[in-house]
């Protein structure tokens, strides 16, 4: 039958003779019973430059989002957002998602085969299963494996690229950190955290009085259905142009020091549970939520590791268990009497390796958790067995360890950190919204 549909759809642009194509309709009548259902043709929703959105994968995107807002919203009793407005807000989100993956592969940044592999099998390992039961799991939910295999691979092209874009940009300088330091509340040893969900509505690049008229009163829109009651993430669904819309827009824990002036000014005011008026900023408008708040004890004496480490990365040669083959070997061999750290300069893929795989001393949280609960679980001198983490395996051995008052240099490591989560979020926002004022546009979703 396609093969057929394919012929006839050539002839849309033939010059066969009249009685030619009427043979061929009749045999085409031929193929099967004569009253057949007639087969829905997918569709073009919108394009972005090169590249094009289908009905089928706008419906498949909306349809998702209609079952999470129903699974997030049960028990509460609140009504859905209608299915148009999802489907508006879900054609904005794709769009950007496009524009952005485009600016990836025309620049080199692909996760295809064993690296993707290798993120699912780590997700599945997060759940505490083994690949295929994952998989069976994320079918048995209803959801198509190879949608989900490309939401992972989208996801982790558009990190890799905002590290490289922005992330690896970023600039902190000693007099932002005295200034940070000298006019943070973060002076006292109690540092005020906040949790928080958040709507955004983008703005454009060189938007009009009119149009930015018409945001605002978007904005002041979901904020007034806010006030009737309407739950969070069914509004943020709904209105909000950020990328975790649809898990209610949280940002989880932030400390005050780490939030833009904008949110710290509106929070310092309000109560768990309520919402922020509009604000404005130069990215859009922004309603904020007060999930949480708490009070955060800053240590000032931490107990540090000096430790090192033989690194072996794993690619499309170098599997996991080779990887884990070659540290059981240099393990072994380092037990009996051959130096770490010669191995470590001949072996590791770390750029400690030049170092003899030394990373000097270690506060907690300076490592990722993988790494830092093998480290901790390490007598002075004792080698650990292989381990695993995103960057691959590991061995580990402990030098010593020490308690250490780290006031000052903690304050401006905290400073730098939290100075780069703003600036990384303001800044990744305005790249993003430039992306997309720069792409190509076509709508084609019938109103």
């Amino acid at each position: 039958m396609p093969k057929v549909m394919k012929f006839l759809n050539s002839l849309m642009y033939s010059h066969l003779h009249s009685r030619t194509l009427a043979t061929i309709l009749c045999l085409f009548a031929l193929q099967g019973p004569a009253h057949a259902a007639p087969v829905e043709i997918d569709r073009i929703v919108a394009v972005v430059n090169n590249a094009v959105i289908t009905e089928y994968e706008l419906k498949g995107r909306v349809d998702k989002a209609m079952r999470q807002l129903a699974a997030r919203n049960a028990g509460k009793g609140g009504a859905l957002p209608p299915r148009r407005l999802i489907e508006k807000q879900l054609l904005e989100r794709m769009i950007t998602e496009k524009a952005l993956m485009q600016i990836a592969e025309d620049t080199n940044i692909r996760f295809e085969g064993l690296a993707l592999d290798r993120a699912i099998a780590r997700i599945a390992q997060g759940n505490n299963m083994r690949p295929e039961v994952f998989r069976k799991a994320l079918e048995d939910d209803g959801m198509n494996f190879d949608d989900f295999r490309e939401q992972i691979r989208t996801e982790m092209t558009i990190s890799r690229l905002r590290e490289r874009e922005v992330d690896n940009r970023l600039v902190i300088t000693d007099a932002e950190i005295d200034n940070y330091l000298a006019n943070a509340t973060s002076a006292t040893s109690q540092r005020d955290e906040y949790q928080l969900a958040h709507i955004l509505v983008l703005t454009p690049e060189g938007a009009s009085p009119e149009k930015l008229a018409e945001l605002k009163a978007k904005a002041e829109k979901a904020l007034s259905e806010l006030n009737a009651g309407v739950d969070f993430s069914s509004v943020s669904a709904a209105y909000s142009d950020t990328q975790n819309a649809l898990q209610g827009g949280e940002l989880g824990w932030r400390n005050e020091n780490q939030l833009p002036g904008l949110y710290a000014s509106a929070l310092r005011n309000m109560k768990v549970g309520e919402y922020s008026s509009v604000l404005k900023s130069g990215n859009g408008y922004h309603v904020l939520k007060l999930l949480d708040k708490r009070g955060k004890d800053v240590q000032t004496v931490v107990k540090q590791t000096r430790a090192r480490h033989i690194l072996v990365k794993t690619n499309e040669v170098v599997t996991d268990n080779d990887a884990k083959t070659r540290l059981f070997l240099l393990k072994e061999r380092i037990e009996n009497g051959t130096d770490f750290a010669e191995l470590a300069k001949l072996h590791s893929d770390d750029l400690s390796a030049s170092r003899g795989g030394e990373l000097n001393w270690l506060n907690p949280g300076d490592t990722v958790p993988e790494f830092e609960r093998a480290m901790d679980a390490l007598k002075p001198n004792e080698l650990s067995a292989p381990v695993q983490s995103p960057f691959g395996w590991h061995l580990i051995q402990v030098l010593e360890r020490r308690d250490q008052d780290v006031t000052d240099e903690r304050k401006r490591l905290e400073a730098r950190r939290a100075i780069r989560e703003r600036k990384s979020e303001e800044a990744f926002e305005d790249w993003v919204r430039q992306a997309r004022d720069r792409a190509y546009v076509e709508y084609r979703l019938e109103e």
